[in-house]
């Protein structure tokens, strides 16, 4: 009997065989967005109980529906959920109500982002991560953060970027994604507006608060994982040339989780790696890809180890810099 194949040392070309069949099919969209509908209301249902039991068991629900969404609206930002691409727009939208996250702007600034992965002060979700001097308070307020697993980086990550209209009228000027933008935050916010009005703040408060903070915290985890204290370029506000998608997967991290959760919960988005080089592939096909990345790290021994890391540490720092091989 043969010896298995080991898989290449580089990935496959995007007009390989084992790519080219690897595309989004509604069937699996349509799967994906019931999984997320259903465990959304299963989380409100049983966060409607009066039994404080059925209640937290909610709240951990609705935490794993919020991730559950996130990860749906990265990959219809991507065209990659469903094959017709309307679906996509009003999978995304959807998703953009838990997530809160404004699609308009999420599908834009994660397009920069792609473009340019690698140059830390080019990608407009890592340049805030460019290496300064940090103040007292700013310095205890992450690391406290961090080690306590208090979302702020959640929040930053949204306020800073895909909330901020001045920001991202300077990054994008065009008058029609500016339009797309002010329609986008405005609807979010009257839709938000009308919940807390007619569910009521303490009845809201008790349906996803908590729910929403562990999903946040969630997500910080995974988001930071994906391009923190990884090697970066820094142009220096020179006329650069974009790193090409084949060849981002030393700027990117990937986490491996079980087949369940990476399929049916982050699908696919914790193969990181996979996804910078084949940003077309729909993420719960990624890991068919005949090739394991370089910077691929066992889920929750990664996480450990992060956490252990203080935050000023782990976000301004990276692996040449300080040391440390997470």
């Amino acid at each position: 009997m043969a010896p298995p194949k080991e898989p290449p040392a580089r990935p496959p070309s995007a007009r390989d065989a084992a790519v080219t069949g690897l595309r989004p099919r509604d069937a699996e969209g349509a799967l994906h967005t019931f999984v997320a509908v259903s465990l959304t209301a299963a989380g409100i249902g049983l966060s409607s109980c009066a039994s404080w039991v059925a209640w937290f068991i909610g709240q951990l629900v609705f935490a794993v529906s919020f991730v559950k969404w996130f990860s749906l609206l990265h990959e219809a930002g991507h065209h990659t959920l469903f094959a017709t691409r309307g679906l996509n727009t009003v999978a995304g939208h959807l998703a953009s109500v838990i997530s809160v996250l404004p699609y308009a702007s999420w599908k834009a600034i994660h397009r920069m982002h792609h473009k340019w992965t690698g140059f830390q002060d080019k990608d407009p979700t890592t340049s805030s991560l460019v290496p300064r001097p940090l103040g007292a308070f700013e310095r205890a307020a992450i690391n406290i953060a961090w080690r306590a697993w208090i979302p702020l980086f959640s929040f930053l990550y949204r306020a800073q970027s895909f909330w901020h209209l001045p920001r991202l009228f300077q990054l994008f000027p065009e008058a029609r994604a500016r339009r797309a933008f002010v329609v986008n935050t405005l609807a979010l916010l009257a839709l938000y507006a009308a919940a807390f009005v007619f569910v009521g703040p303490a009845a809201l408060l008790r349906l996803v608060g908590l729910g929403l903070f562990l999903g946040f915290a969630w997500m910080d985890v995974i988001m930071l994982s994906q391009h923190t204290h990884i090697p970066l370029e820094l142009s220096h506000g020179a006329d650069v040339t974009p790193i090409p998608a084949p060849e981002q997967a030393p700027y990117t991290r990937s986490l491996r989780f079980s087949g369940f959760l990476s399929t049916f919960v982050l699908t696919g988005f914790d193969a990181h790696e996979l996804h910078h080089v084949f940003p077309f592939v729909p993420g719960p096909r990624l890991r068919e890809i005949p090739w394991t990345p370089p910077n691929e790290a066992p889920a929750w021994a990664w996480i450990r180890a992060a956490k252990a890391v203080p935050a000023e540490v782990f976000l301004f720092k990276n692996r040449s810099t300080s040391g440390l091989s997470i």
